[in-house]
């Protein structure tokens, strides 16, 4: 290629998805598959968001409102916050990238840690700017060590809370202590994605310490959320970030117009107004998760707990092998050899038919492998 790309660019290892059920059902041959793979929502979105979308069909020859304004308002009072906090992206992905663009130039560095999720790595790879990654210490963050690691080049330190892969969290002591530790010119990027799933008790409550920030020293606190987990709108693409109005201002001003899409937004809004739908995926993910980690349990492997709707399993044996004899099973699951856990998969919950066939093809392949 003749083309300069940068170097930075082409050290770019492209995201690993979750291998997709058509695929899977055409190269193994097996129907009826099941994907506990990329910690969806098993129980789809709300029939009043599918609705909003059914009507909002017809007007899709229009652009979308490039400031998503109803969604904005609507969350904004479901969260009880000031609209002026809310920036709304396509998908967590690009509420990152965005954070990137605004607050990084080249040479600044990131924070963050490993296991966790992928992107945060890619987006500032993306940017030219350094990232510094700091191992989990018993599955958790290590909030002692990313606190010492900053430095007057330290812009975004990102926190994915619960963790993915572990599930595992951290309370609001030890963030503003963290913070507290951190120069004023960072900012703890905190990725919510699964919020949702946490017990109540051990949910952060961020809108409030975002609220709170002026009267702290250290590092702002960026909250991040989506519509992809416990609403099930993945397909869709809609997260957006929590923040003091004068930093989403700045990431207005980077982001591209109508990058939310119509059917997006309507879907959005009928989705948070639908608590009951909300309430059964909460309550359905709870049961899934006691059901799944007492089964697996029995089967003699070891199961970690966890504040998600995804947990990991130590299967005392090569993952990625056990990974391929599941999909002959028709089951998707997930090797977490790419994380430097090669012996675990990790788990979505499922509906309690997905969640009773994931246990029985883990029992039969268990078997086969000689695993336990």
């Amino acid at each position: 290629m003749r083309i300069p790309i940068p170097q930075h660019i082409q050290e770019i290892v492209p995201y690993p998805p979750g291998k997709p059920l058509d695929e899977l059902e055409r190269q193994y041959g097996v129907t009826k598959a099941i994907k506990l793979a990329s910690n969806e929502n098993p129980w789809g979105p709300s029939p009043k968001a599918l609705a909003a979308i059914t009507e909002a069909l017809p007007k899709l020859h229009r652009y979308p409102d490039g400031s998503s304004y109803v969604l904005t308002q609507a969350l904004a009072k479901h969260l009880d916050c000031p609209p002026e906090m809310v920036v709304l992206g396509n998908g967590s992905d690009e509420m990152l990238g965005l954070l990137v663009e605004a607050c990084m130039e080249p040479g600044d560095e990131a924070l963050s840690s490993f296991p966790s999720f992928l992107m945060y790595q890619k987006c500032v790879q993306i940017q030219g700017s350094k990232n510094t990654v700091l191992p989990l210490r018993d599955m958790r963050h290590d909030l002692d060590a990313i606190a010492a690691a900053a430095n007057e080049k330290t812009r975004l330190i990102f926190l994915d809370n619960p963790n993915n892969p572990t599930g595992t969290v951290f309370d609001e002591e030890a963030l503003l202590r963290l913070c507290a530790a951190l120069p004023d010119t960072a900012v703890v990027v905190l990725d919510e994605a699964y919020r949702d799933f946490v017990e109540p008790a051990l949910q952060l409550d961020s809108v409030r310490l975002i609220r709170e920030q002026a009267n702290r020293k250290g590092a702002q606190i960026v909250a991040l959320r989506t519509f992809s987990k416990a609403y099930g709108l993945a397909g869709l693409r809609l997260g957006y970030g929590l923040m003091l109005p004068e930093l989403a201002s700045m990431l207005h001003r980077v982001r591209h117009p109508f990058n939310v899409n119509s059917l997006a937004q309507v879907a959005a809004i009928a989705a948070i107004n639908d608590r009951e739908h909300y309430e059964r995926t909460i309550q359905g993910t709870r049961q899934g998760m006691a059901f799944l980690q007492e089964e697996v349990s029995k089967l003699g492997c070891r199961c970690f707990p966890s504040q998600s709707n995804f947990f990991l399993v130590d299967v005392h044996g090569d993952a990625n092998q056990l990974y391929e004899a599941m999909l002959y099973k028709g089951v998707i699951t997930r090797s977490m050899h790419a994380y430097e856990f090669p012996h675990y998969l990790r788990i979505t919950v499922g509906t309690e038919a997905e969640n009773r066939r994931f246990v029985s093809a883990l029992a039969d392949c268990l078997k086969e492998l000689s695993y336990v």
